[in-house]
């Protein structure tokens, strides 16, 4: 388990394996690595960032995030695959489940006001990118990223 303080100094835990925490995920994240490049959006005020968000009533957590990823970027995924689940200890904390998977098509983004579509940001580019998100530079997303490029190398072999 990797414990760590965000951008913002508030305690973070990550772990690769399931049901570390008492606290359920009921928010997800879609991390995905397409032909050496990200999915990302850009988010209005937060910036660019993966896509995720909150799971809806009666939503499993893999629903939410094939969701969440086509409302936010016009990506259908195919092969889901859970891979680390992370708590937020805000005045609330909040724990979030982490996914990767395969662009199976990429649709017209449908009009969402959440965020502005979707951004492909090359792998080799991530730390010049102006405009991340507070929450992905800190350790736990590269932690994160580092797993997703370890199992697509794993896939294509």
């Amino acid at each position: 388990m990797l414990s760590f303080k965000d951008q913002h100094s508030v305690d973070v835990q990550l772990s690769f394996k399931k049901h570390s925490f008492a606290l359920k995920p009921e928010h997800v994240l879609v991390v995905v690595l397409n032909n050496g490049n990200w999915l990302m959006t850009n988010h209005p005020t937060r910036g660019t960032e993966y896509p995720g968000g909150k799971v809806e009533k009666g939503e499993s957590l893999e629903e939410a995030a094939i969701r969440e990823t086509y409302e936010e970027t016009g990506v259908v995924l195919k092969d889901l695959k859970w891979i680390a689940e992370y708590i937020v200890y805000t005045e609330e904390p909040f724990c979030k489940a982490v996914f990767t998977g395969k662009v199976e098509r990429i649709e017209e983004c449908p009009v969402s006001y959440e965020t502005d579509g979707l951004f492909w940001l090359p792998v080799e580019e991530f730390g010049n990118e102006k405009n991340l998100s507070f929450h992905m530079m800190d350790e736990g997303m590269e932690a994160i990223r580092k797993k997703v490029i370890e199992l697509e190398g794993e896939r294509n072999n």
